[in-house]
């Protein structure tokens, strides 16, 4: 399998591996899985495992969370990402719905933006993204955290997902981010049953006919635990499953907790697959 590039504002990463590996820090105190919360260390320790990027987040979306200020996700975001400056050049994505607390970490290095609004909450954003050219992940949801997992019925999961993400696309890109820079994440566990997510992992390649690169971010969810009967420390592998036909199957980026067994097991789908 071939490796993947994508180009930021001001250079072009590239990896061999069949998909780039983007490591999750939050730092939030409620995040779902303990072990993703954290500051700099957590930051710094993903890197030296291998991640790609480095995704940080100063609000939580789980079921069920509550929004955060601007105030203090860029605090949160802020001391982390400053640290990781001191020590390395990874692209560092911010997941965020806001175009101020993603100005502020733009002016701290930051290079992508994660919006799970898909650039709804706040359309501003997507203008700064456009004038600083940084790539943007648009995300498939429904609802806000508190109520997005009161409805999961679709008539055509796949066709419904895929038929907004290729409309937030064209919203993004009329505003004037380039179509090279376009990621779109179909939000597993974000308003969706067992069933919608089985079926949008098997067929994410196919997400807007292929048209953008796919980002999945599976790491030890609930679907996971519904497949596997295990609770959230004890989702890896089934996680790394996941990832791996997500990957079989078109995906161009994984978002994950764990970094090393993510990479490791993409060096062997590598070196097997070619």
């Amino acid at each position: 399998m071939h490796g993947q590039i994508l180009k930021l504002s001001n250079k072009t990463i590239k990896t061999d591996r069949p998909a780039f590996i983007m490591g999750i820090v939050n730092s939030t105190p409620d995040s779902f899985f303990s072990g993703s919360r954290g500051g700099a260390d957590k930051a710094l320790a993903l890197i030296d495992e291998g991640a790609d990027i480095i995704d940080i987040g100063g609000e939580s979306t789980r079921p069920g969370a509550e929004y955060v200020s601007e105030q203090e996700q860029i605090k949160r975001i802020l001391s982390v990402l400053h640290e990781i400056r001191k020590h390395s050049s990874v692209p560092v994505s911010v997941d965020t719905r806001s175009k101020a607390v993603m100005e502020a970490a733009y002016n701290e290095g930051a290079d992508i933006v994660n919006d799970i609004s898909s650039l709804e909450d706040d359309e501003s954003l997507g203008v700064f993204a456009a004038e600083k050219k940084l790539p943007v992940i648009l995300m498939h949801k429904r609802g806000i955290p508190q109520n997005m997992q009161k409805d999961t019925s679709y008539k055509n999961v796949f066709a419904e997902v895929s038929n907004y993400l290729d409309e937030r696309s064209c919203f993004a890109r009329k505003l004037g981010i380039q179509e090279d820079k376009i990621i779109v994440d179909p939000g597993i566990g974000f308003g969706k049953n067992l069933e919608a997510n089985s079926v949008l992992i098997s067929n994410c390649g196919q997400l807007c006919n292929g048209r953008y690169p796919v980002l999945m971010a599976l790491s030890r969810k609930t679907c996971i635990g519904e497949m596997t009967g295990e609770s959230v420390e004890n989702r890896l592998y089934g996680t790394l499953a996941a990832d791996l036909i997500a990957i079989i199957k078109g995906a161009f980026m994984v978002r994950v907790h764990d970094v090393k067994p993510c990479r490791n097991t993409l060096d062997v789908l590598k070196l097997l697959m070619e």
